[in-house]
C-alpha cells in the first residue's frame, strides 16, 4: 500500500497532515482542478459562495464534511490558503502548494489545526481526496458516479478511505513506537499522513 503522506505535531494537542502528489499535466490546468468550481465538483466538493480573496464559500465534501471556508490566499498557479470554519473551535487551515516539474506538476496539500488523534483518519482522507483528482485528470470529468452530501459521502471515496486508514494507523503506531522514551529519540521522519471530515 503506497502512502503518499506523513504527520507530524504542532502542538500539545493538534497536528498536522500533509500529502503530496505529482500529475501528468501542466501547472495552470491542475490550478484549475484545484480552485474552479466547476472542476472541484469533479473529485473533492461543492463549493457555492464568493470565490475571491477574502471571500466566503460553502462546501460539501465527498467525505460529507460541510461548512464554510475563506480564502486567504490565491496566488495563481502556484499557492492556496484557506480557512476552514473560521472563527470556530474547529477551525483549521488547509494550504496548497503547486509546482511545475517539466511537463508534470507537484501539488503538496497541508491541513493544519488537527486533532491529534484523528491524524491518520485525516491522512487516509486526503489521499484519497488526491486519487480522485488524478482519476479526474485521466479521464477529464467526474470520478463519482452517485452523489454526495453532507449525510451520505461518496461511495468510492469512503471505500478508499476505509481502505487507507488502517495503514495510516499502523504507521502512526509504528511512529509512536519510535518515539517512545524507553526508544529513545531517533531523529525519525513522522510518517503516517482536506477535510468528519474523515470519521463518517
Amino acid at each position: 500500500m503506497k502512502i503518499i503522506g506523513t504527520m507530524r505535531a504542532q502542538d500539545r494537542d493538534g497536528g498536522v497532515v500533509r500529502v503530496e502528489d505529482v500529475y501528468e499535466t501542466s501547472v495552470d490546468d491542475l490550478w484549475q482542478a484545484c480552485t474552479s468550481p466547476d472542476r472541484l465538483a469533479r473529485w473533492i466538493a461543492v463549493v457555492t459562495g464568493d470565490v475571491v480573496v477574502g471571500g466566503e464559500v460553502h462546501a460539501v465534501f465527498t467525505s460529507t464534511w460541510s461548512g464554510p471556508v475563506r480564502i486567504d490566499a490565491c496566488d495563481a498557479p502556484s499557492h492556496l490558503l484557506l480557512t476552514m470554519e473560521p472563527g470556530t473551535d474547529d477551525e483549521t487551515q488547509v494550504e496548497a502548494w503547486l509546482t511545475a516539474e517539466g511537463s508534470r506538476t507537484r501539488l503538496v496539500v497541508e491541513e493544519r489545526g488537527l486533532p491529534a488523534g484523528a491524524l491518520p483518519a485525516y491522512g487516509a482522507g486526503w489521499q484519497a481526496h488526491l486519487e480522485d483528482l488524478g482519476r479526474s485528470m485521466d479521464v477529464a470529468g467526474p470520478v463519482h458516479a452517485d452523489s454526495w452530501s453532507e449525510h451520505e459521502p461518496a461511495s468510492a471515496w469512503h471505500g478508499r478511505w476505509t481502505e487507507l486508514t488502517p495503514h495510516y494507523r499502523d504507521a502512526r503506531a509504528t511512529e509512536d513506537c519510535f518515539r517512545s522514551p524507553s526508544v529513545g529519540e531517533v531523529g525519525m521522519t513522522r510518517v503516517c499522513s482536506c477535510p468528519l471530515r474523515y470519521l463518517t
